[in-house]
């Protein structure tokens, strides 16, 4: 492993970090690399407001972790970045293997 690369995206891999840190968060992603799962799938399997899952779908929507796409009036969430389904595979294995 070589600090001076990843020197140069500390502060991306940071903010990705801050963003798993939080339980909830986490959930969402492990869910959604199950597949693409729509709000209300989530609330009932995360056992999360619809008001706070919002919130932190959001913040993984800025983050460019996840992306939408809407069904009438459905919203459905999925991982849409390489790195975070990657990230997700290396948590399970570390953790949940």
């Amino acid at each position: 492993m070589d600090a001076t690369e990843i020197a140069d995206k500390a502060d991306n891999v940071a903010q990705r970090l801050a963003l798993l840190a939080n339980p909830n968060r986490l959930m969402i992603l492990c869910k959604l690399a199950e597949g693409e799962q729509s709000v209300g799938a989530l609330c009932a399997a995360l056992d999360l407001s619809q008001s706070a899952l919002s919130q932190h779908l959001a913040k993984l929507r800025t983050a460019g972790m996840v992306a939408t796409r809407r069904e009438r009036q459905t919203i459905h969430y999925r991982i849409d970045d390489p790195d975070t389904v990657a990230l997700m595979r290396a948590l399970y294995d570390v953790f949940c293997a």
